[in-house]
């Protein structure tokens, strides 16, 4: 079961650098970094006060690595050679680590010792250090002993901006000035040529080509129409990026700025010759980009939907073809697990009966548009084409990057009486994290949490003074495909009638070797062809007719919108109960599922600009580029249209409980990546939540330990292993090594089906054969029981609709392998479903067909027991093939996690855990 590990890392190759004679030696480097090492001045600690704090001492968060980001020359040489960390870069690793093994005797008291305190303010026994940046009296930053979190409290508004921007800086820049390079498309010319950061430029640009004018046009355009948040929203914004381009001055003129614009040419260690560019604003456009991008803009994947469609007709004729389809695809399996479970219906991408405006290819004829032209040098190597086409792959995948789980219980099944939420992003593992922590207060402002490096005007995910807040990936379609038919030549469509020229938008980007990344010197232009519907993504002809198929995206133009939503979060005066809440995410237009609980209140809201379509049109396919079939009153110039209105969205208040994993949020509320069906990784939260519900008297521990439960057990073991059981057991085994196998699985499967160490420590799987065994074996049994009904190629186009499976060690998701984040997207609900139907149980949405065997329980059973027999005699070399990281047969360290870095500081990859990078425990005692 080979695996791919993808790299988007600048610094994988930073070993020893080439251009350093005598690195290794240890003197050498002594010496250097004492010419190197500047001296930080702080100022006498100080204590902070906290009496707008109604958390009573129970809020609690954790941000692995650690807080600081940033690293001197020296610091990034040390580490390469030592291993040594700066200070705060490793600190909150460990504590996130432990609990995997930490957990089953976790109580109330001992949260603390697996997150931080995040009460608001510092002990003032606690205060590591106090500034005032850049000498103004109306802002001080206080860091913490513990984590050294920055706690920024500002007298004006000005100054509390300036001072988020100062510390964002101090934390992160370097982290930041990579992501306004991905979000502009210009990666390799700022970090390298490498193969990874031309697949990530290119992932990037491709979904988001803007122009510097694009850029500005967003700003203008949302503070136009945003009143007098809208100005408070700009004035924020150029406080924060002052406050940015004042410490790069300062870090520059003192030297003490991080190692990597040494490292990747940009300054010279010696002459400090070299500038690092002050930020604009249209730089937090192009970071909102790629983050929006990356986690909020559901959809897509049409055009592969169509292919798999056409497949499943060509295979068993139009009617049955669609059933056979539909039923794969379950946009509204009734077996789903549900975000609102109160059976409220919330219609949205439903089948149409009578679809209109398709415009599905002729079989054969689609082509990928092209995105990278005049390739020369390591711009045109082998590995730099297999980079960009799974760059291609991920950008257009409708299976897009979901992650992130929430887990909140109504204070009426509490033990005292209050909400608890254990919720968090996965937003992956970098080094530095894309995540920083921070407490700002200030007029107007009141929050401590989780932001994005280089947008943390306001905190994103965090808690206020008596309410917290978090997101989970919804996913709900967004994104629309137009067929434009072409007239005169291949770049100019028909637009209402006329032909019109395509928009060209080109980048050129160009590298040579640094000492962080050796690539050899390489060019190329990205371009993208632009339509009024959106850039091309395909070709192909439809009836014969050439067409372009381009994608639609309602936040394209539009990622600076949802700063509005953010500073209402923020704000105490706005953000007072749950209906409060709901108005202020309403102003996200990202697809994100929200959770909010205070002292006596939990609500929910499924936020995302989600345009109201042309009656009859099919979310699921491409329709035809006309005005028939336009969103309703759309505005090609403003990339505006009607939108359905917020009591439409899944939205809740005050249920008994919700749970999300990017699981289905209700009842005909379609999303758009497939496998929410019968067996999805929410059930894992949603089974474990409900006991508790059930039992009552919710402790803060006992929500955590169902998380962390959940976080180490596959998926395939708990749901569908039983019942894959019970075929190869309904007779007896009378082959030796499958009778072996299936006590080896059943063992595993009665200690609980967890992928977990035998003890703290010991890189060693508990029931390591049987995990070995379940991943050989599941795709093994996957292909064998679907691909002789379905055929090769309906087989085929349903795996690239939907992966077969995504287990820890696989290279799934925004960060490849050993990114935590696992069993989200896989064929186990079809393989659960199908097997159910053979042993003759009762499943509500089965497939239109029986797969396995045939239908024939025994039949069933000989393929399961053949598959079983070679997956027992798959050696664990062959199941876990090893990468740059794990030698060959290595099963924990190939589920293990790594902070992929993103710099100069490497760290120890952890234990396997499938929970959220950030996440926060919270309890409010009591409300304003």
């Amino acid at each position: 079961m080979p695996r791919r590990t993808r790299h988007h890392a600048l610094f994988d190759r930073l070993r020893t650098p080439r251009k350093l004679p005598g690195f290794l030696k240890a003197a050498s480097v002594c010496v250097l970094m004492a010419g190197l090492l500047s001296p930080l001045v702080q100022a006498t600690p100080a204590a902070a006060a906290a009496s707008n704090d109604y958390c009573g001492g129970q809020c609690s968060d954790i941000l692995p690595p650690g807080e600081n980001g940033n690293a001197t020359l020296a610091q990034v040489l040390l580490n390469q050679v030592f291993g040594t960390q700066p200070d705060h870069a490793e600190d909150q690793l460990g504590p996130y680590n432990n609990l995997a093994t930490g957990y089953s005797t976790l109580t109330d008291a001992k949260i603390n010792t697996f997150f931080n305190d995040s009460s608001f303010g510092v002990a003032s026994d606690q205060v590591a250090s106090t500034e005032s940046p850049a000498g103004r009296s109306d802002v001080t930053i206080v860091r913490d002993k513990k984590t050294g979190v920055p706690h920024i409290t500002g007298t004006t508004r000005y100054g509390t901006e300036f001072g988020a921007g100062y510390a964002a800086a101090e934390d992160r820049l370097w982290l930041m000035d990579v992501f306004r390079h991905v979000g502009r498309g210009q990666l390799t010319t700022f970090a390298g040529g490498a193969a990874s950061n031309q697949g990530l430029e290119q992932e990037f640009y491709r979904n988001a080509p803007y122009s510097e004018a694009d850029l500005q046009a967003q700003i203008d355009n949302a503070v136009a129409n945003n009143g007098a948040r809208g100005q408070q929203a700009l004035a924020d914004a150029n406080a924060y990026l002052a406050g940015i381009n004042s410490y790069i001055d300062a870090s520059d003129s003192g030297r003490y700025f991080p190692g990597e614009y040494v490292l990747t040419g940009h300054k010279d260690s010696i002459t400090n010759a070299g500038t690092i560019d002050h930020f604009k604003i249209t730089d937090l456009v192009a970071l909102a980009s790629v983050i929006g991008t990356l986690f909020g803009s559901g959809g897509g994947g049409e055009v592969n939907n169509a292919i798999s469609l056409l497949a499943a007709q060509e295979k068993y004729g139009v009617t049955e073809g669609t059933k056979v389809w539909e039923s794969f695809r379950e946009r509204n399996d009734p077996e789903a697990a549900l975000t609102v479970h109160n059976g409220e219906s919330f219609p949205y991408g439903t089948k149409p009966d009578n679809p209109q405006g398709e415009a599905l290819p002729d079989a054969g004829t689609v082509t990928t548009e092209p995105l990278v032209y005049n390739a020369t040098g390591t711009g045109a190597d082998q590995s730099a084409s297999a980079a960009s086409a799974a760059a291609t792959a991920t950008a257009l995948s409708s299976a897009k990057r979901g992650m992130s789980n929430a887990l909140v219980v109504s204070g009426k099944y509490t033990a005292s009486g209050h909400p608890i939420a254990v919720f968090g992003p996965q937003t992956g593992y970098f080094a530095p994290q894309l995540l920083m922590l921070q407490e700002i207060q200030g007029p107007g402002i009141s929050a401590r949490g989780a932001s994005f490096a280089g947008l943390s005007m306001y905190v994103e995910l965090g808690r206020g003074q008596d309410y917290a807040w978090s997101a989970t990936t919804s996913g709900q379609d967004i994104i629309d495909s137009y067929a434009v038919e072409l007239c005169q030549d291949d770049y100019h469509y028909l637009y209402h009638g006329t032909c019109t020229a395509m928009d060209e938008v080109e980048q050129t980007n160009s590298w040579k070797p640094t000492t962080a990344d050796g690539t050899a010197a390489g060019s190329y232009t990205m371009k993208v062809w632009k339509t009024k519907y959106g850039p091309v993504e395909y070709r192909a002809t439809v009836g014969g007719k050439k067409v372009a198929y381009t994608t639609l995206r309602s936040s394209y133009m539009h990622e600076a919108d949802s700063i509005i939503g953010f500073q209402m979060l923020n704000d105490p005066d706005y953000v007072k109960s749950p209906q409060t809440f709901q108005s202020a995410v309403q102003h996200i237009n990202f697809t994100f599922n929200w959770f909010y609980a205070d002292s006596s209140h939990t609500a929910y809201y499924n936020s995302g600009n989600n345009p109201v379509r042309a009656s009859g049109v099919d979310p699921e396919f491409p329709i035809w580029g006309q005005a028939a079939y336009e969103w309703q009153n759309w505005d090609p110039t403003t990339n505006t249209a009607d939108y359905t209105p917020a009591s439409a969205h899944p939205n809740s208040i005050d249920q008994d409980y919700y749970i999300s994993w990017n699981n289905k949020q209700a009842l005909n509320y379609t999303t758009a990546s497939w496998g929410d069906g019968s067996v999805h990784r929410g059930n894992l939260l949603d089974d474990r939540v409900k006991k508790l519900v059930a039992a009552g008297g919710v402790t803060r521990s006992a929500l955590v330990k169902a998380m962390a439960d959940a976080s180490l057990t596959d998926l395939r073991a708990e749901d569908v292993l039983p019942d894959l059981l019970k075929v190869v057991n309904s007779s007896t085994v009378t082959d030796s090594t499958a009778a072996a196998a299936v006590t080896k699985l059943q063992t595993w499967l009665t200690a609980g089906g967890k992928r977990t160490e035998t003890s703290a420590g010991s890189k060693t799987y508990a029931n390591s054969d049987a995990v070995r065994i379940l991943d050989a074996w599941w795709p093994l049994l996957v292909k064998a029981e679907f691909q002789p009904g379905l055929g090769d190629d309906l087989y085929t186009a349903f795996t690239n609709n939907l992966y077969i499976d995504e287990t820890p060690s696989a290279a799934h998701g925004p960060t490849g392998a050993h990114a935590g984040s696992s069993f989200q997207y896989g064929w186990w609900s079809y393989v659960d479903k199908d097997i159910r139907s053979v042993l003759g149980q009762t499943v509500s949405g089965p497939l239109a067909e029986q797969y396995c065997g045939g239908g024939s329980l025994s039949a069933c059973r000989d393929i399961l027991i053949s598959t079983l027999k070679t997956a027992a005699g798959t050696s664990a070399s062959t199941v876990y093939p090893g990468d740059s990281l794990c030698s060959a047969g290595d099963q924990w360290c190939a589920d293990s996690i790594v902070q992929r870095t993103l710099g100069g500081i490497k760290h120890y990859n952890i234990s396997w855990q499938n929970r959220p990078t950030f996440q926060q425990v919270v309890e409010f005692t009591s409300h304003r």
